[in-house]
């Protein structure tokens, strides 16, 4: 189980997805307490969905490009 040992390089520009996908989840968790903000639920759910994607395919292309 070493896959969670494994170092990657990641640019900035790479970050991008990956932080508007934890943002989108964390929005997504704090909808749930506050009424005003379930106006934008769907399009935070595609964000995250989208986000989530690029970032898993970065993050497992980098893992097979150092092995």
């Amino acid at each position: 189980m070493n896959f969670l040992n494994k170092k990657t390089t990641w640019t900035n520009w790479e970050f991008i997805p990956l932080k508007l996908c934890i943002a989108s989840a964390y929005l997504l968790i704090g909808m749930y307490f506050y009424e005003y903000v379930k106006a934008y639920k769907w399009p935070l759910i595609a964000l995250f969905g989208v986000t989530w994607v690029i970032s898993m395919y970065w993050w497992i292309k980098k893992m097979r490009n150092e092995n």
